[in-house]
Parts: C-alpha cells; structure tokens; sequence
C-alpha cells in the first residue's frame, strides 16, 4: 500500500479531536495526494482508458467498465450505522474511513462507499460528509462543495420535469392535469426555508396559471432516490417514465412518460450516474456517489458504486445515514431488498459523550465523568443492537475514543456490550488512521468470515402499507402504534388500488429521537408516531411516511456555518469544518 503522506505527524493514541492542533480541512490540505489514475490502477486494476478525470484527483468510473466486472464475485459488504445523533457527535463517516484503512492495513483488499455531501449542511449547521482528521476522503474541499456536478444534474433534471408540468398546463393542457393536484415540487441544494410553500406562475396570463407550489432540498428529491436505486442507464429511464407528477381531474395519475420528459432528464444525468472515485488520506480507494438524507429518503449511497465496489475489492465499507432506526432500517428494508445486497456484518458507531446524552448530561458536563447518565444512555445503544440483530445482522460496536473518557466509563460500555452478546471496541482513528481502526477492523473480519449473518427482512412485500408503517413503528421505534387521519389512510388505500401495496415503506422522521419528538432521547417505549402525510414515489418504487413535524426543505440555523466559511487570495478555503 501507498499511502499518501501528510506533511503533520500522527498525534499519539488518546488525543482527542479538541486536543489537536488541526482541523479538518488543514488536515486535509496538508495532505500530498496521489493522482486518482494511479490509485486507480494500483489499488482496483482499472486502466486509464476506462476513467474520466475530473482534474487530477477525482474521476468517474465508466459504465463500460462497471458492465464488464458482471461475472467477478463479490467481496464482504460492511454496514457501518450508529446510535441516535446527537450533538455530541458520534463520527460515522469516520469511522467508515478509518475501519477501511485499518481494513487494508490488516491485510485485506477494501474499498469504502459513501455518500456526496449536500451543500444545505455544508453552509447549515450538520456539516460535510468526508470524514474527519486523519480517517478523511480527500480532496476534501471539492467533495464537500460541487464536486462532479452530481447533485446540480439531479437538481436539473428534477426541476426540468417541473418546468415541463407548468408548461404543457399553459399550452393547453391535453393531458387534462387538475393544477390543484401537481405532486411534482421544485428543488434547490440548499437550506431555505422561506421556499417551503410558495405560490407559482403569478404575473397575469403570459406566466400561466397560479398555483401553490413549494421547494424541498435536492436530497429529498425522487430524482435522488431512483439515482441511487437505478442498477444501470435504461433502469433509470425506466423509473424517471414511471414517476407520478399530478393527476387529473377524475383522479388518473399523469407520468413523466406521459409529459415526454424522461428521455431529456435522462440525458441529464448520463454522465452523472457513473461513480465518482476518489481516496482516502492513506490512498485507499472510495466511491463517493449519490446523496439522500436518511430522516426524509432512504439515506445510502448509490447501487451503483456498491455493487461496483464489491466486484473490486475483497471488503467494502459503506454507511447509512444517522442511526440504524432510520439508514439503517432502510438500507436493509429498501436497498437490500432491492438489489439482493446483504451485509456481513453491521458496525454500530457511539462515543461515551453521547452515550451521557442520551442518559440525560447537558453538552457542557459531558467531559465529566458520569456512570449513572453512561448507564441510562446504554438503553439507546441497546436498542440499536437488538434492531440490527432482528434483521438477522450479527454487529460490533465501535467506540470512538475522547481523552475525556475515563476508564471506568470505558469499563462500563464493554461491560453492557458483553450483556448484549457483542463486542465493544476503542477507535482513535480520528487521530490514529487506519492504525487506529485495527482492533474493530480484526472483528469485523471474524464476524464477516464466520457467515453467520442471514438477512431477515422486517415485513413482506404483500403486507398492506398502513401495517409495514405500524411494523417498523413498533419493531423499531418500540411505538405503541401510528396514528393516521383518513385522509392518509384513503391515500395509503388508493396507492394500493393504483398497484403500489407491494412497495415498501420509506419513514421521513427526525433522526434524533426513536419517536417524532427530537428532544426525547434514550429508548423511549408506547409512544404513538403520528403520520401526517404519505407521498407515492413511483420511480424510487416506495412510499414516503412523513412523519411529525419533520420538514423535506432544511432551514439555516441561526448562526451559518457559512458565517465562517471564506476564501483567501490565493485561493485556499478556510473554515470548512
């Protein structure tokens, strides 16, 4: 292995990410970074000729390419997932990183595959999605800003459809689209929050006919899901034809098939749908692909770029966004059903700090020691662990490492896991790289060499939608049950008459709580997760639940990151994380 060099020394294991000298991005720009043709062929065996450079460090793989890897057998595929969210933070995409180097470094051929980050959190509050410290994707300020242009060809080719819904309204009509049931909203990737609900075409006749209309965020779009859900070029064309944008007057649904705009949104995302290959700080190999947030969408990377990877690399490292009850339910509900994907063996993601949180420690205590909150917290993790072992998924629990953490406190995590019949690790890869990884990576590979996870899926395509709602309510979140007004229950019933009962579920909630109140931390049980409104996603081919008060356009928070975010004259970025 080659890995690329860092002009900074390691700090040594303990440190902390407040203890260290450096942040993200001068980590990141501190790094020497070797040409992405040369990990290409060094690292996967791709040959020039099958890459499109995108400069020198980052480049798309081609479909060509992807199309001949189909007979090659496929490596282990690893789901990194993690407890509740909170602001303490718990390091996921770190630890996808570093779990991949440390992978390598063990002796195991591994690539990993995450999602682009979306520019709403990037300038909002949650920030990007390249990892941290020294278990980082460079070059970390492209994949955090535009990148290959991805998410701008999603954005156009979803707000394409919308421009043509508006239009083939003002000439006429023949479709006969009811212009008070348009379900085809507009998309922006950004936070803002005064575009939720707006009112379109105002001006008098030459601008059409008013309407009210709204914005979500580039993530949450449809376009995103089937991008990430299409298997290859004539699927997405398929499932972008088969998306529902309004309906008529007696209640028929109108297809983008029916308006003629797939084949011009296909075109739009062509060259977009081949991965984006970059790497990390020790020159291991990452696709960066595709970007649905996990509390509005399903919440993982493309099909793409997985089943790409794993014909490349002997292990493959991906994520699911926030906790296994919302990216990791969907990832094994939705994308492993499917694509036939199973994993070998799921990581769940904590750190004490959190943990505390969860047992009730406000941000500014939770560097002192407090067994009595860790031990309430446990509850959250807990939970997490039996939910990914209902899936039939055997886990290990990887703790990332804070020099506030007592030993006691560490004690008393290892001490529950061991009740919960899983192994519980310390990670410094934050600090430590791939050298930091090593202990969860060693388990990783015994729990993925042993076979013995069998994915069980939570229901079945023939059980009706209002029941798989109820069944991830109370299997996951531990709901006493849902709540639904007719209008929903008759929207769930007319999907099912329309042909759609076999699709599953996709729950948009907030990522912080097991119920629909984001302050309720820990594993709150017998609650009831109201659903307010169901949205048919026809090309995705599942059923958004939204529920609570959870919004599908972010708004900024009150103070930016983008408040910090600037550019020096000569060009280098500051403040991105």
């Amino acid at each position: 292995m080659t890995p690329v060099s860092a002009t900074a020394a390691k700090t040594p294991s303990m440190a902390s990410q407040h203890l260290h000298p450096k942040s993200d991005i001068e980590i990141a720009q501190a790094a020497k970074m070797r040409p992405i043709m040369d990990i290409a062929r060094e690292r996967l065996g791709i040959a020039p000729e099958h890459l499109e450079p995108y400069g020198h460090y980052k480049a798309k793989v081609s479909m060509d390419f992807i199309k001949s890897l189909k007979n090659r057998p496929n490596g282990k595929l690893i789901l990194v997932t993690a407890i509740t969210p909170t602001p303490a933070g718990e390091g996921k995409t770190t630890t996808t990183v570093g779990l991949t180097d440390a992978l390598n470094q063990i002796g195991k051929k591994a690539m990993l595959c995450l999602r682009e980050p979306s520019l709403g959190p990037s300038f909002g509050m949650k920030g990007g999605a390249a990892g941290g410290g020294y278990a980082q994707v460079v070059p970390m300020e492209d994949i955090n800003l535009h990148f290959t242009g991805d998410f701008h060809a999603v954005t156009s080719a979803h707000n394409l459809l919308a421009a043509m819904i508006d239009n083939h309204i003002y000439w006429g009509n023949d479709l006969g689209i009811d212009s008070r049931r348009v379900a085809w909203r507009r998309v922006m990737d950004m936070n803002d929050r005064a575009l939720r609900e707006i009112v379109c075409s105002l001006g008098g006749v030459a601008n059409g006919f008013p309407r009210e209309a709204g914005f979500d965020i580039t993530v949450a779009s449809e376009i995103m899901a089937i991008f990430c859900l299409a298997k290859d070029l004539p699927d997405l064309k398929q499932r972008i034809g088969n998306i529902i944008v309004a309906y008529t007057r007696d209640r028929k649904p109108v297809r983008a098939r029916d308006l003629n705009a797939h084949g011009a949104m296909t075109v739009l995302l062509t060259e977009a749908l081949s991965p984006n290959l970059v790497h990390t700080l020790e020159g291991t190999p990452a696709f960066i692909h595709g970007g649905p947030f996990a509390n509005i969408a399903h919440g993982c990377n493309s099909v793409l770029a997985t089943t790409t990877a794993l014909k490349l690399a002997d292990y493959v490292v991906t994520e699911a966004g926030f906790g296994a009850d919302l990216g990791g339910e969907k990832f094994l509900d939705i994308k492993c059903r499917k694509t036939g994907l199973s994993p070998d063996c799921a990581v769940l993601v904590a750190t004490i700090r959190a943990l505390k949180m969860h047992g009730g420690v406000k941000k500014e205590d939770l560097k002192i020691e407090n067994l009595k909150a860790l031990e309430a917290g446990m509850a959250n993790l807990a939970r997490h662990v039996e939910n990914v072992q209902k899936f039939g998924i055997v886990p290990v629990i990887s703790i990332n490492r804070f020099s506030a953490d007592t030993d006691a406190e560490m004690e008393l995590v290892e001490e529950h896991a061991k009740k919960l019949g899983v192994d519980a690790l310390m990670a410094d890869h934050w600090a430590e790289g791939g050298k930091g990884a090593v202990d969860v990576a060693r388990a990783v590979v015994k729990i993925a060499e042993g076979g013995k996870s069998k994915l069980k899926l939570l229901y079945p395509d023939e059980m009706p939608l209002m029941d798989k709602i109820r069944t991830i309510a109370r299997e996951i979140y531990r709901a006493k049950d849902i709540a639904a007004d007719k209008p929903v229950r008759d929207q769930l019933a007319q999907f099912e008459q329309m042909g759609y009962g076999k699709l599953p579920v996709c729950i948009a909630k907030t990522q912080y709580s097991f119920s629909t109140n984001p302050d309720i931390k820990g594993a709150p049980v017998d609650h009831v997760i109201p659903v307010r409104e169901v949205r048919l996603s026809a090309g995705a081919e599942f059923v958004v639940a939204i529920c609570g008060e959870i919004m599908t356009m972010p708004g900024l928070p009150k103070v930016p990151a983008a408040n910090s975010i600037d550019v020096g004259e000569d060009g280098r970025i500051v403040g991105l994380f």
